[in-house]
């Protein structure tokens, strides 16, 4: 697809989805860190494939854009978000992940709303593994908050 047929919105959704994949990634390799030096490996695990998980969709923006004609460009990561415990830190992934399924929601919308049915598929694709990871997040968020105290969990809330 030639440059000059995108539309420029679809090319500022490109952008930002990159920007909110990099600081997926920059957040979830950050908390892999922090909770391997709490000593808990099978979290930092999971985070550490997270990371993955979050920079191969970043590599799939990077190679659309490519394909577009424009050179990739994240406009501005979002900090890295810690927390004292793991629940809370699954609360802030979860944040994030509902930034990126709304982000890509709406980038849906748009090449609805003008007929690019190309870019609507990628960004389909795209919602629906975030859609996925959020579910997951909410499943492991669910298993802990079973699990713990009640005096702990009305603490993490």
């Amino acid at each position: 697809m030639a440059h000059s047929t995108v539309h420029p919105r679809v090319f500022a959704d490109l952008g930002r989805a990159l920007s909110l994949e990099l600081t997926a990634v920059q957040q979830y390799l950050t908390q892999a860190v922090l909770v391997e030096g709490w000593g808990d490996s099978v979290a930092a695990d999971r985070f550490r494939r997270e990371t993955v998980e979050e920079m191969r969709h970043a590599e799939r923006i990077v190679d659309r854009m490519i394909h577009l004609g424009v050179a990739p460009g994240a406009s501005q990561l979002r900090p890295a978000r810690h927390a004292a415990d793991l629940v809370s830190l699954l609360r802030l992934n979860r944040t994030l992940e509902e930034s990126l399924v709304a982000h890509y929601a709406d980038a849906i919308a748009l090449c609805q709303r003008i007929g690019d049915d190309d870019n609507e598929a990628f960004f389909l694709e795209l919602w629906r593994e975030e859609r996925q990871h959020g579910e997951e997040l909410d499943s492991w968020l669910g298993s802990l908050e079973a699990h713990s105290t009640p005096a702990l969990a009305r603490a993490a809330i």
